[in-house]
């Protein structure tokens, strides 16, 4: 008997199916949350004192009015796609290939869950780490020659921005706070799928069925995101403060007398013989997932290190454990609306793959 026949009769859709389903809900959603997306990255990397931007509302309302929806609110949102459907593909096939294995092979379930979504994230994380780090750059800067905010970066398309980053800083420039990334985005997910899972387990054991209707599946899926969004808030606080805070000497102020900026540590130092207009080479960090909702307030201590584990003992010293829950608000929202959207339409999706193939 054909093994993807046997797979959707007990219930595990052929990994194709998975792989498209979860790639079309995946993308869905982030490209859904995406203008949500460039507000927090706007607010994360703006270099200005004082900050431009204040409020998630009304910032949200200044780059409409600003800069409009493509160029603004919806800046950087084709290498946005391009890392958000391949990587969700792989994600998900990945996901299900490990999850399935994994309880075959004995393993309890919350576990196996837990594991496959680590395991997937970080197949996964080699295309959308790249893709992201060119996203958040061309989001931190809106329109090439922007009028209205001075991001440091001033890239004319993706591709330019590609050849820019390339020449002057390197290829793996564009991975970027791949670790940090990964300290992050790696719990967020193992803890989001374990909970997703859970909460399909029990809501059909409560109406009977595998169908469990579009209220349930709604917040199953929203329920695990936000739990998982706020469980790892401290990570995403302290990768935030990594990778966004800027240097006294960096910042962008008029001085007294021109002085050469001191690199951040473990950073590189830019070449002397670039000149032109994109000579300018980064000399922060910046956000490189979707969304952190961290945002460093006036006096919030500063990081001068580039490890995880340093960075939340600094903050709990100076700031307690509010400090490791800063913005857990917006996260919360953010996590549940981008989780719930992708897991309905994953799990509509391969309704109707089911029903076509059968």
């Amino acid at each position: 008997m054909d093994s993807s026949f046997i797979s959707a009769a007990e219930g595990r859709p052929p990994y194709i199916h998975s792989m498209l389903a979860g790639g079309l809900g995946g993308t869905t959603g982030d490209l859904l949350m995406h203008s949500m997306d460039t507000v927090k990255t706007r607010q994360q990397g703006d270099p200005h004192i004082p900050p431009k931007y204040g409020s998630m509302s009304s910032s949200y309302l200044t780059i409409f009015r600003q800069e409009g929806v493509r160029r603004g609110l919806y800046g950087g949102v084709f290498p946005a796609f391009l890392g958000s459907f391949p990587g969700t593909i792989i994600f998900f096939g990945t996901y299900e290939y490990s999850k399935r294995h994994l309880l075959d092979a004995g393993l309890n379930a919350p576990m196996a869950y837990l594991t496959s979504g680590f395991v997937a994230d970080l197949a996964a994380s080699v295309v959308y780490v790249p893709s992201e780090v060119l996203k958040t750059r061309l989001q931190l800067q809106g329109r090439h020659n922007n009028p209205f905010f001075n991001s440091g970066y001033n890239y004319r398309s993706t591709l330019d921005a590609v050849r820019t980053i390339a020449r002057q800083e390197g290829f793996s420039a564009l991975f970027y706070g791949y670790k940090a990334t990964l300290f992050r985005d790696l719990p967020f997910s193992a803890l989001q799928f374990a909970f997703y899972e859970q909460g399909q387990t029990w809501a059909k054991q409560w109406v009977g069925s595998r169908h469990i209707g579009l209220p349930l599946e709604l917040l199953t899926g929203a329920a695990a995101g936000g739990l998982a969004g706020v469980m790892t808030c401290p990570l995403d606080v302290v990768k935030t403060r990594i990778q966004t805070q800027l240097h006294p000497a960096d910042q962008v102020a008029s001085p007294p007398k021109e002085r050469r900026p001191k690199p951040l540590q473990g950073f590189p130092r830019p070449s002397a013989h670039l000149k032109g207009s994109h000579a300018h080479r980064p000399t922060r960090l910046i956000s490189t997932s979707s969304p952190s909702t961290a945002i460093q307030k006036a006096g919030a201590v500063s990081l001068d290190t580039s490890s995880i584990f340093v960075g939340l003992r600094l903050i709990y010293q100076c700031e307690g454990i509010a400090g490791w829950f800063r913005g857990v608000g917006p996260r919360f929202v953010w996590t549940s609306v981008q989780s719930g959207t992708m897991l309905v339409l994953y799990q509509a999706l391969l309704r109707q793959f089911e029903l076509h193939v059968a």
